[in-house]
């Protein structure tokens, strides 16, 4: 991440006024504007955006007093950032994956620098209601994180307790990244900490892959006395379990022998409420789906449940004996008209 000097990049001094700053950057403007350089369009652009984004940080009194008190911490609080920036990544990147997508998110449109420290200053947050003897108090943004769940976990519902690694407004300086003039000793600058916490979370019955679990208040810490937002947690299914899931009904495979496929017969069958026993019919053909009623997936809003479909495997037997093997050749001619 390379430090960007804003004040360089519009020509003014550190303790220019807000007017010599708008100033500078409309005749900057006009100068450096792509259009006003078609022999290098491209090279114009950069110098534009790296124009604007300098005009965005100076021309915002919060963007501003923050930038100024990075000063020579600047690295330390870049390496906070970047740590941060991974982790923010990755759980992006579980969210959005529980959908078999990309991240549909985008960062400023500027430098990493900018989106470091900058990116989150001046965006409205829905307003809260005062209270205490603070007039601007301000609800904590809504967080969002993934929770590893299996399918016995949906199935039976009912509270489970997670850790989880959640990122937060820093408490300390409140989101802002600077305290009594000078970056933020415990965020460094970035605003937001990374905390971890143990909370007991109810699973609805039969939730499903990427579905939400709204938690109230366990979002980002409100400002000014106001509330918390919400932690969304969306649900991840671990793709190892013996079940495949489609909506609210469940598959699994189920080995048998050519004989209870041949002859038919009862066999036991896994199922999400335990073991079951089934009636294969006979001559039955291997992969043939067989249904068993209600024993899926329990359906939103307590509406029953899905179905589980048993897909009969053939397994043909091993290690044949010579008398087994002379029987199947006896089998062979009968069914071949040789006998």
């Amino acid at each position: 991440m390379k430090y960007k000097d804003y004040y360089q990049v519009l020509g003014v001094a550190k303790d220019a006024p807000a007017k010599d700053i708008k100033s500078a950057y409309r005749k900057l403007a006009r100068k450096l504007h792509p259009d006003a350089n078609p022999d290098d369009p491209k090279g114009a652009e950069e110098k534009f955006k790296e124009l604007q984004e300098a005009y965005e940080v100076l021309s915002d009194a919060d963007k501003r007093r923050k930038y100024d008190a990075l000063g020579s911490n600047w690295q330390q609080a870049a390496q906070q950032a970047e740590t941060q920036r991974r982790y923010r990544s990755a759980q992006q990147e579980d969210v959005f994956s529980s959908f078999g997508g990309d991240d549909p998110r985008s960062a400023s449109g500027f430098s990493d620098f900018f989106d470091a420290f900058f990116s989150g200053i001046g965006q409205q947050q829905p307003q809260a209601r005062a209270t205490g003897s603070s007039r601007f108090a301000r609800r904590g943004g809504d967080l969002e994180t993934t929770i590893e769940l299996s399918l016995r976990d949906a199935f039976q519902g009912g509270t489970k307790q997670v850790n989880l690694q959640i990122e937060d407004t820093c408490p300390r300086c409140g989101g802002t990244g600077v305290l009594d003039g000078a970056i933020c000793p415990v965020c460094h600058g970035t605003g937001r900490v990374i905390t971890n916490r143990k909370l007991d979370v109810t699973i609805p019955k039969g939730v499903r892959p990427g579905q939400r679990i709204r938690l109230s208040g366990q979002g980002s810490s409100g400002t000014g006395g106001g509330p918390s937002g919400d932690l969304y947690l969306i649900a991840q299914f671990d793709e190892r379990d013996k079940f495949e899931r489609k909506g609210d009904d469940l598959y699994v495979d189920l080995p048998v022998g050519i004989y209870e496929l041949a002859l038919g017969g009862e066999v036991r069958v896994p199922t999400m409420s335990g073991d079951v026993t089934m009636t294969i019919p006979q001559g039955t053909q291997s992969n043939k789906l067989l249904r068993l009623g209600g024993k899926g997936m329990p359906k939103p809003r307590g509406t029953g449940n899905g179905d589980q479909y048993v897909r009969l495997v053939g397994m043909l037997p091993s290690n044949l004996s010579d008398e087994e093997l002379e029987l199947f050749r006896e089998l062979s001619a009968l069914r071949n008209g040789k006998a």
